[in-house]
């Protein structure tokens, strides 16, 4: 498999200060990478050396298959970035700024006007080419970063926040451009706080903490590994020990049973999944045979005709569900879920790492 990226026990100290500590990462090649990690967590500290912006202190990568120690200006041709503060020139035209770093990468006048007539169509800007950067708005600027990060026809694009600040309809016009530079065969690395972007493009997403490379997965796999543990957590502990008591031993007497089985529940409902049904037809013996369900802990109708169950965090619970539904004759027009987001991931990560002190 080609890899866009790939680090070797990527470092990086400042004094005493570890930033980035032996980072191992790698990106496939021609795919949309999610790079997260909170404030001071070593995420800008790896791109600026991944972009040859800064050395690392030991370790090294391959960007592009070139070694960002031994050959930083190869890495540098193959490289686009579009940072978050937008550097761009404000007394300059749109065109002006795009001309500017065509001319800085060498490319001839006849294919810098070619590329950057195509670029600019790309992305829908070639209406304001000629208006001053400064005149622009948020998402106007960020357009003709893009295009003067792509005249050299980079490989690789790092995105930082790309879309912050902007409104619904251009992040959405944004997004499509992402999705189609991709579809062109470019590696995208994006950086970004907004985890609906992130798990809606990416195919991969590394969440980088306190230097460490802290989780890694496709934004689904992340999510679901949620679930998995929380499954686990609950059914191999508390749980597995009431169904072993309750079975082999007449102990629903004894006063710490009754403490043990509280604990059971606190724990089950703490872990518990949320699912929301609309029924067209709901009607009382409907509500009546799911209140007899064991694993329902709280069910209730809501103003938009739907009801909203919470139940134990297990497929069986919501299988049971939606066939004592069946069962009542219930016709079901719609099924949402309250599942792990990728925001879940993010702080359940980076709160693991405070409370185990890494």
């Amino acid at each position: 498999m080609k890899y866009a990226i790939e680090t070797f026990d990527l470092t990086k100290k400042y004094g005493d200060f570890l930033a980035v500590d032996k980072l191992n990462l790698k990106v496939k090649d021609k795919s949309i990478f999610g790079f997260l990690g909170p404030n001071g967590a070593g995420k800008t500290t790896t791109i600026k050396m991944l972009t040859c912006l800064i050395q690392p202190s030991s370790g090294t990568a391959k960007v592009s298959e070139y070694d960002i120690v031994e050959d930083p200006n190869e890495v540098r041709q193959k490289i686009g970035m579009v940072p978050q503060l937008v550097s761009l020139y404000g007394d300059l035209t749109a065109r002006e700024n795009a001309e500017l770093c065509a001319d800085y990468y060498g490319l001839p006048k006849d294919l810098k006007e070619e590329r950057i007539d195509e670029l600019m169509e790309l992305v829908d800007i070639k209406y304001a080419q000629n208006k001053l950067v400064r005149q622009l708005s948020g998402g106007q600027k960020q357009k003709v970063s893009v295009v003067a990060s792509l005249v050299h026809q980079p490989e690789i694009l790092f995105l930082d926040e790309p879309t912050i600040g902007l409104d619904p309809t251009t992040k959405s016009v944004l997004w499509d451009l992402i999705q189609e530079l991709n579809h062109e065969g470019r590696t995208i690395i994006l950086c970004s706080h907004d985890m609906y972007e992130v798990d809606m493009l990416c195919d991969h997403v590394g969440i980088i903490d306190k230097g460490l490379l802290a989780a890694y997965d496709t934004p689904q796999g992340l999510k679901d590994d949620i679930l998995e543990n929380q499954d686990k957590k609950t059914g191999l502990n508390i749980s597995q020990i009431m169904r072993d008591l309750e079975e082999n031993s007449n102990v629903n007497n004894i006063s710490s049973f009754q403490k043990l089985k509280g604990s059971m529940i606190e724990s089950e409902k703490a872990n518990a999944r949320e699912i929301s049904v609309k029924i067209d037809n709901m009607c009382a013996p409907i509500m009546e045979e799911l209140e007899k369900l064991p694993f329902i802990f709280e069910i209730a109708p809501t103003k938009s005709g739907r009801i909203s169950i919470k139940i134990v965090n297990s497929a069986d619970a919501v299988t049971a569900v939606l066939n004592t539904i069946i069962k009542c004759q219930g016709s079901i027009s719609s099924i949402s879920t309250k599942d792990p987001s990728l925001e879940d991931v993010f702080m359940k990560v980076t709160t693991k790492h405070e409370v185990e002190g890494e």
